[in-house]
């Protein structure tokens, strides 16, 4: 069972993550393969990269399916061609019907590339875990979201929403920042099953991802300074290693759907059986 996976951050966005130590996003994704489909045989593709040329149709057929990464691009600038050619392998493969999955820019491009439309979020960045993730009647009886709990928390990092679903979306889970939380697109042949929240990110790989972010939240008002930032990211790396502990817990606001691997993971490990696997 071949996966590709899309790793939508340019060189010197991947560069950067190295430097401050931040973990690459397909390595994230792998992990989440190597428990959920140890099977796989995962192969990464950096299509921000001009220089890459793009799979043809018959190389991508030979996935069984497809995961995309998220990413530090803007969608809605299609003057750029790091951001082009992403919509146009997503679209390839919606004609093909491989199936797809994603998490924040992904489930941004599975809206996009079957026709939606994403704007800037005019309430701002959202960041940390969204503390009540909801479950739309739909919801409640899709395959993606088998098994999740009717409220919970999942990872962010995100300045941009969906703010118009295709034809042929589902709407999943809501929140009170970002609409769109969770969704399934059927286009053409395919579908494309995405979050806008990580479930491939824990306390500790988030951990790292903020305090890589610091001057970013500084600078939009969330920390007074980066000190508070990364006191912050210690706090949430101590959950890691103590996430049964109280006290954190109500410091930071989580709860134990955030803190379960089996719960946050849930929509990833669902698409591994609904659409993964038959295509084997």
């Amino acid at each position: 069972m071949r996966v590709l996976i899309v790793n939508g951050y340019p060189a010197q966005s991947r560069a950067n993550l190295d430097r401050q130590g931040v973990t690459q996003p397909e390595v994230l994704y792998q992990r989440l393969l190597d428990r959920y489909a140890p099977e796989a045989e995962s192969r990464v593709f950096y299509v921000a990269d001009p220089e890459n040329p793009l799979p043809d149709e018959r190389e991508l057929l030979g996935f069984a399916g497809v995961i995309w990464t998220g990413s530090d691009q803007t969608i809605y600038r299609t003057d750029r061609p790091e951001v082009v050619r992403q919509i146009a392998l997503a679209r390839t493969l919606y004609r093909l019907g491989v199936p797809q999955f994603g998490s924040c820019w992904g489930a941004q491009m599975a809206a996009v590339a079957a026709g939606g439309r994403v704007a800037k979020n005019p309430k701002g960045r959202e960041w940390g875990f969204a503390k009540a993730i909801t479950l739309t009647e739909a919801g409640r009886d899709h395959p993606l979201t088998e098994g999740k709990p009717p409220v919970y928390q999942g990872f962010e990092m995100h300045l941009d929403e969906v703010v118009e679903l295709p034809r042929g979306a589902v709407l999943l889970a809501t929140g009170a920042h970002t609409r769109v939380q969770a969704v399934a697109v059927e286009h053409e042949e395919g579908s494309f099953w995405a979050t806008q929240y990580h479930p491939e990110y824990n306390a500790l790989e988030y951990a790292k991802l903020l305090a890589a972010r610091a001057a970013a939240l500084v600078k939009e008002g969330f920390f007074e300074n980066e000190g508070a930032a990364l006191a912050y990211a210690r706090d949430l790396e101590a959950l890691f290693h103590r996430p049964h502990d109280r006290r954190l817990q109500k410091r930071l606001g989580a709860d134990e759907t955030l803190l379960d691997d089996a719960v946050r993971e849930r929509e990833f490990a669902n698409w591994v059986a609904h659409r993964l696997r038959p295509r084997r």
